[in-house]
């Protein structure tokens, strides 16, 4: 796809989780979500921080993180979300829905991946039945590579992630199953609710 057509999907994706925050009472903005430690709050302050960090901050906090961008951006996100209010975080969603920030490397896919997976982290979190569209999730999955996983610190040997609502596989051995959407956040080292996957080695990736 074109970097316009990619640009899209972003917009469309932004616009679809403003308009699903925005319906969100008090509680829901402090509920849990996949993310080890995040509320909601925290989850749209992290996605919204590049539209809010200059590149002189950016560099000013990660001095602060010790090079550390994990820290910096953990650190942000609760910051953020102390300081501004629900409203304020979802307008600063809505205002930059065509924001054309790219992940350093990753390009406008990368930006798309970093919105679908944050996206999922909230609404799997709540239990919201959201599905993302297949056009964007192929765009995502196809982003995906072992660079990707090892970052996570995902340990995938001697097993074959397999959706079971379109065709798409990754790696090699034994099956585990379940919604494609599901299976990206088991790449992103996430833990997902009971019953989402299918196979033997499912328990290793579901909360318990």
């Amino acid at each position: 796809m074109t970097d316009t057509e990619v640009r899209k999907a972003i917009a469309a994706e932004r616009t679809d989780l403003a308009e699903l925050l925005a319906g969100l009472d008090a509680e829901s903005w402090d509920a849990p979500t996949l993310c080890s430690g995040w509320r909601v709050r925290e989850v749209v302050a992290h996605i919204t921080l590049p539209f809010r960090l200059s590149l002189p901050r950016f560099a000013l906090e990660m001095l602060r993180a010790g090079g550390s961008f994990n820290r910096m951006s953990d650190r942000s996100a609760r910051t953020d979300a102390a300081r501004l209010t629900a409203e304020d975080l979802l307008k600063s969603l809505w205002d930059n829905v065509d924001h054309p920030w790219k992940p350093p490397g990753g390009g406008f896919t990368g930006a798309l991946s970093h919105d679908v997976i944050h996206g999922l982290d909230i609404t799997v979190g709540l239990g919201l039945d959201r599905k993302v569209p297949e056009d964007r999730l192929r765009l995502v999955l196809g982003d995906i590579n072992p660079k990707h996983v090892k970052f996570f610190g995902v340990d995938l040997k001697g097993l074959e992630l397999r959706a079971d609502d379109m065709d798409w596989s990754y790696g090699s051995g034994e099956i585990l199953s379940g919604a494609a959407q599901d299976l990206l956040l088991v790449l992103c080292g996430r833990k997902l609710p009971a019953g989402k996957l299918h196979g033997d080695k499912a328990k290793r990736f579901t909360r318990r």
